[in-house]
C-alpha cells in the first residue's frame, strides 16, 4: 500500500503568504470598490533595468541561431556568471571565493529549502525567532523538528533564538549547541542587521562547536551603513563553517525570472567530507540549471550600466522604506528596520495580536501587511511592512494608517 510522508502532515496550516492571499482575495471580492494597497509580500514592482532587458533580448536572439543555440545549462551554472559573481561579489570585498565554489540556481528560497537535504536527519537546527518560515517548514518536511507544542507555538527539536526589542532583534548565541544555524542579515522579517564584529562571534562559535551556519544574504544590496558586512566570508574562518545564499530577486527585480546562487567553500568539511561535493551531487541530480537567457541577464546586473540601474532601483525602494519608517514614527507607532533593509517591523497598537491587526488594517485602511505571528512566537505583537510598492501607493498607505 502506498503511504505518504507523514512529516508533511505535521505542517501548520497553510503557508503564511497563502493565508494572507486568501484573506485579501476574500476582502477584495466582497469590496470591489476598495483599492487595496499591498505592503505584505516582498515582491518587487519596478520593471527590469534596461541593461537586463538588453541582455535578455540578445540572449534570446542567440537561441534562435544554430551557431549560438544553447541546450542544457551546466549543472552548476555557466562559467561567465560564476566568474563574474566571484570577482564582483567576493574578491572585490576581499573574500577569497572561487568561481567553482558558486552554484547557480533559480533563487535563494529554493536553496534555503533544499540545502538541508545534504545533512543528516538527526542534526539539530537553530533558527531566529521570528524567522523566515521556509527554514523551519522544510526541516519539518525532513523530519528534523520533532513535535509541535500548540500552546507555545514551538517545535520540540528546534533551538529557537528569540529576537526581541531587548536585544535589538538580533539573536544571541544559543545556550544549547545546534548543528545547523540559520542566520539572515539584513533580516527578514525584522530588518535587523549585525556588525562584522558580532558576525565574527557567530563564526567563531560555529567553528568551536563544529556547527554549520546557513547564511541568507538575500538583502545585502540594501545595506547602507559601513560597518555592516555584506557577506559572512568577510569574517575570518567563515570558509570552514558557512554556506551563503544569494538572490537576484530583491537587488535586481528577478522575482519573475528566478535566479540566485549558493556558495559552499571547499574548505567546509564535516565527517571528512566536503559539503561542496555533496551539494554538487544533489544539484546535478535534481536540478537542470537556470536558463541561459536568465544567466546572461544575471551577468548584465554586474555591468557598469546594470550596476547603476539596479542601484537606483534599490534606492527607490529604500526611499519608500524611509517614508514608512518616518511616517509611522510620526504617527506614534513603535517601529524599527527600514535602514539597511526593505522591511519595517512595527509593534501592533492597543495590545492587538498580529492577525487581529492584519484584519483591522485591511478592513479600516485597505492596506495589507504581514502578521508577525506567521514568523514565529516572538513575532506575535508585531507586523511587517515592505518597501517594494510604488512610491505613490506607499505614501497613500501610510496616510491611511495615520488616519486610523
Amino acid at each position: 500500500m502506498v503511504t505518504v510522508n507523514e512529516n508533511y502532515l505535521k505542517l501548520r496550516g497553510s503557508y503564511l503568504f497563502s493565508e494572507i492571499g486568501r484573506r485579501v482575495n476574500t476582502f477584495a471580492a466582497e469590496h470591489p470598490d476598495k483599492k487595496v494597497i499591498r505592503l505584505g509580500i516582498g515582491d518587487v514592482t519596478q520593471p527590469l533595468a534596461p541593461a537586463i532587458i538588453k541582455a535578455l533580448h540578445e540572449a534570446v536572439d542567440e537561441m534562435g541561431a544554430a551557431e549560438t543555440f544553447r541546450g542544457y545549462a551546466p549543472d552548476l551554472g555557466y562559467e561567465f556568471l560564476r566568474k563574474t559573481i566571484s570577482e564582483q561579489d567576493y574578491k572585490a570585498r576581499g573574500c577569497q571565493i572561487e568561481a567553482d565554489e558558486i552554484f547557480v540556481s533559480d533563487g535563494a528560497k529554493s536553496d534555503s529549502g533544499n540545502i538541508q537535504e545534504i545533512f543528516g536527519a538527526d542534526n539539530r537546527i537553530a533558527v531566529c525567532d521570528p524567522v523566515y518560515p521556509v527554514y523551519v517548514d522544510t526541516n519539518v518536511m525532513a523530519g528534523r523538528t520533532g513535535s509541535f507544542d500548540e500552546e507555545k507555538g514551538l517545535w520540540s527539536d528546534v533551538i529557537y533564538m528569540p529576537c526581541t526589542a531587548q536585544n535589538g532583534f538580533a539573536p544571541e548565541l544559543p545556550a544549547k549547541t545546534p548543528d545547523l544555524i540559520y542566520l539572515c542579515f539584513p533580516n527578514n522579517p525584522t530588518g535587523a542587521v549585525v556588525t562584522k564584529a558580532v558576525l565574527q562571534e557567530w563564526v567563531d562559535y560555529a567553528n568551536k562547536n563544529g556547527a554549520v551556519i546557513i547564511y541568507d544574504a538575500a538583502y545585502e544590496a540594501y545595506i547602507s551603513e559601513d560597518n555592516i558586512p555584506h557577506s559572512i566570508y568577510e569574517c575570518e574562518g567563515a570558509r570552514e563553517c558557512a554556506i551563503e545564499l544569494h538572490s537576484f530577486s530583491k537587488n535586481a527585480g528577478f522575482t519573475g525570472l528566478r535566479l540566485g546562487y549558493t556558495v559552499i567553500p571547499k574548505d567546509l568539511k564535516r565527517q571528512g567530507v566536503m559539503l561542496h561535493s555533496l551539494w554538487a551531487r544533489r544539484h546535478g541530480t535534481k536540478y537542470n540549471g537556470a536558463p541561459y537567457i536568465v544567466q546572461r541577464a544575471g551577468e548584465a546586473v554586474y555591468s557598469e550600466e546594470g550596476k547603476k540601474q539596479v542601484t537606483a532601483q534599490v534606492a527607490a525602494y529604500m526611499k519608500n522604506a524611509s517614508y514608512i519608517l518616518d511616517g509611522l514614527k510620526a504617527a506614534g507607532y513603535t517601529v524599527s528596520g527600514g535602514v539597511n533593509a526593505p522591511y519595517i517591523w512595527m509593534k501592533t497598537p492597543d495590545g492587538m495580536d498580529s492577525w487581529e491587526f492584519f484584519d483591522h488594517l485591511l478592513k479600516t485602511a485597505n492596506v495589507v501587511g504581514t502578521p508577525g505571528a506567521g514568523f514565529g512566537p516572538s513575532g506575535e505583537g508585531y507586523f511587517r511592512l515592505t518597501a517594494f510598492g510604488k512610491y505613490e501607493d506607499t505614501v497613500e498607505a501610510i496616510e491611511r494608517i495615520k488616519r486610523m
